[in-house]
């Protein structure tokens, strides 16, 4: 065994999805349950007032990551995760 043996598709290249068609993650550490929310932030010490970084969330982490970006002061808006979001 060798680690791209762990891979998505590595055991059953049929099984792996199409360029374009993956379904979009959470951005919180280790969870890969599908993102349903998107959260826009950016750093003022390096980005200008209008830029947006986005952060995707699942269900379950939306409400700790949005924390996260409130305390460090970098958290805009959270806004749901809508199809033509993905495209």
């Amino acid at each position: 065994m060798n680690i791209f043996d762990m891979l998505p598709g590595a055991q059953n290249p049929e099984a792996t999805p199409a360029p374009g068609t993956e379904t979009p993650i959470c951005s919180r550490k280790g969870c890969r349950a599908a993102a349903t929310q998107q959260l826009l932030w950016n750093n003022p010490k390096i980005h200008t007032p209008e830029r947006r970084k986005i952060w995707l969330a699942c269900s379950e982490h939306v409400a700790w990551l949005e924390d996260y970006l409130q305390s460090r002061s970098l958290w805009k808006e959270t806004l749901p995760l809508s199809p033509k979001d993905v495209a």
